[in-house]
């Protein structure tokens, strides 16, 4: 269990790494055009903590454990980036979205707490 997990917070890792990077450097309407149409009704300063917040917490998902400093972390870390999949899902379905939010929100969240739970339980 401990390699699906590692396999799981590794793609995990990727995908916030990858959206806060783009989120960090990209204006509102690039993000909307590329598809993050979630940022819409927010500013681009909120946007931009979120961006920061993602990719804290992909280095928490894998450094922690990894290194074998603060290990707490890591769960902490997927427990975060869930709660940020909640306000991305109601972003989401504000906007009308139910596929978006139904789905990649929502994968992504179980994920995390899948992550978070089998940290914490030492699956």
């Amino acid at each position: 269990m401990n390699t699906v997990l590692w396999i799981v917070q590794s793609l995990l890792a990727v995908v916030f790494l990858a959206s806060g990077v783009v989120k960090s450097i990209a204006g509102k309407e690039r993000l909307i055009a590329t598809g993050q149409t979630g940022v819409a009704p927010y500013p681009i300063g909120f946007i931009r903590v979120i961006a920061a917040c993602e990719i804290v917490g992909a280095l928490g998902l894998i450094v922690p454990l990894a290194t074998g400093i603060a290990p707490l972390l890591t769960p902490l870390a997927a427990v975060g980036l869930a709660i940020i999949m909640i306000g991305a899902a109601f972003s989401h379905l504000s906007l009308g979205e139910w596929k978006q939010a139904l789905t990649v929100n929502l994968i992504l969240f179980l994920l995390c707490l899948f992550v978070a739970l089998g940290r914490i339980l030492g699956w």
